[in-house]
């Protein structure tokens, strides 16, 4: 990819993913019964650790970006159709922000590497950088702008265990899919000879 400019091709690929994040953040319109506690489980995490292993570390947080500023502009993209400038103070707008991190650096440790284990890492790391940002920010809106009741670091850890559980067993489908892509199909294209 050049380094200067983005190409037509980069941007078709960065605006797949744009659409499978908007996608993956209302799978439950399809599914309803993906909630747990009323919170929707999504594929967000799923596709931005994809959007990293496959786009690279520039791509992959561009598209991030492009989806966080679509979403914060109004368009519908975020979980339950949401969009808007108040979604910026909800609990869980962490997580979204950590998207544009997490692609950055899923897509530097792969570049690094086109292995297995160097995508399973990547993936990992992703969870870890998703995990970390989202929860904290969730720590500080309930405490400090939602109007908890002095909820501790740990129980806002704790309460997201069903959530890692699933992002943890995404990310290594993530990383197995990514590298079967990479070679069969990835290493041809543009999007590889280019880098």
């Amino acid at each position: 990819m050049n380094q200067s400019r983005l190409s037509a091709y980069d941007i078709t690929l960065g605006a797949l993913f744009v659409a499978m994040m908007a996608v993956g953040a209302n799978i439950t319109a399809i599914a309803p019964f993906l909630n747990i506690l009323g919170v929707p489980l999504t594929l967000q995490t799923f596709f931005a650790i994809l959007a990293g292993l496959i786009l690279g570390s520039r791509l992959g947080m561009i598209s991030m970006l492009v989806y966080t500023a679509l979403g914060l502009v109004g368009a519908p993209v975020f979980a339950g159709f949401k969009g808007g400038l108040s979604v910026f103070i909800s609990p869980t707008f962490g997580f979204i922000l950590s998207f544009i991190v997490l692609a950055f650096f899923v897509g530097k440790i792969a570049e690094s590497n086109r292995k297995f284990p160097m995508y399973l890492t990547a993936a990992l790391v992703g969870i870890v950088i998703n995990y970390f940002i989202g929860v904290t920010w969730f720590y500080a809106a309930m405490n400090f702008w939602v109007g908890g009741e002095g909820l501790s670091y740990v129980v806002a850890w704790s309460s997201m265990a069903p959530f890692l559980i699933k992002d943890v067993a995404l990310a290594i489908v993530a990383a197995a899919f990514a590298f079967r892509l990479e070679k069969s199909v990835l290493y041809r294209t543009q999007l590889r000879q280019a880098s």
